[in-house]
């Protein structure tokens, strides 16, 4: 990592500590003695934002924050700094959930769920109209289970029949870790902020024997720089395997991190 680079990340997590304040490109530049046009140029290239986006996507973490807290909508816009409530609104399908949903926990979304033990161990699938907002691998059905409940917390959650299309959905998830079926192509409702949207709709696009490395996929992004930002993108992934960041590695060949595990990573790369 470059000094230059240190800065950068010394910025960012100021950015992050003042998301609430009023940040002038100028003072920020100043604050690692670069000109304005450069550091904004710079600062986009390593974070995949520019310095107002990366401020604003700050302000949003910090106001769902707030409001899984039990801080009142209106009292957190204020809060997280952004000055009215319209700024917010203005730009609400970046957060997914409407807002009024995430400050009651998901409350109004319907979310079918199904279960199922595999090679992989128990995978939870949860869906909403829309498509597969979220698949999880866990070691036993309690952890699964808890897992959803976690992320959608007051969500109206119903298990699926054995009938119904999610449970065949299932079926092919299960055949596709059991080696004798590929990656199921399927509906889905993606949650996230627009640059991890953009990750993780490339990494659907990925074959699937290819492997990258983080900085390639930063680089098919348009943004080489912003290596961090797209591996945190991948970190925080919700759908396993069909948006398949296990195929994403270190430079040097290694597996790096996995949110269900790195034994689980390893195994889903043997099956290529």
């Amino acid at each position: 990592m470059t000094n230059r680079d240190d800065k950068l990340d010394e910025i960012a997590r100021y950015i992050e500590g003042h998301a609430d304040q009023t940040l002038g490109l100028y003072d920020l530049a100043r604050r690692i003695n670069l000109s304005t046009a450069y550091f904004q140029k710079v600062f986009t290239q390593r974070f995949g934002l520019s310095p107002k986006r990366f401020q604003d996507q700050c302000r949003r973490l910090r106001l769902k924050s707030t409001v899984r807290q039990g801080e009142g909508i209106i009292e957190a816009i204020f809060e997280a700094g952004f000055g009215s409530t319209s700024r917010v609104y203005e730009k609400a399908s970046t957060m997914g959930m409407k807002l009024k949903a995430y400050e009651m926990g998901g409350a109004g979304e319907h979310i079918h769920y199904a279960l199922r033990e595999t090679a992989l161990g128990w995978i939870i699938m949860g869906a909403t109209s829309k498509g597969v907002c979220s698949v999880i691998i866990e070691d036993d059905t309690a952890k699964a289970l808890g897992a959803l409940r976690s992320e959608f917390p007051s969500a109206h959650l119903t298990q699926s029949l054995a009938d119904q299309s999610l449970d065949g959905w299932m079926d092919m998830i299960s055949l596709y870790v059991s080696h004798h079926g590929q990656r199921p192509i399927l509906p889905l409702d993606l949650r996230g902020t627009l640059f991890q949207l953009k990750v993780w709709r490339l990494l659907t696009s990925l074959q699937e024997d290819e492997v990258i490395s983080y900085s390639q996929l930063a680089e098919r992004l348009g943004a080489p720089k912003a290596i961090r930002a797209a591996a945190s993108a991948c970190a925080a992934n919700r759908v396993a395997l069909l948006v398949p960041c296990h195929q994403v590695l270190r430079s040097d060949g290694s597996l790096g991190g996995y949110r269900w595990g790195l034994d689980r990573k390893k195994a889903l790369l043997q099956m290529a």
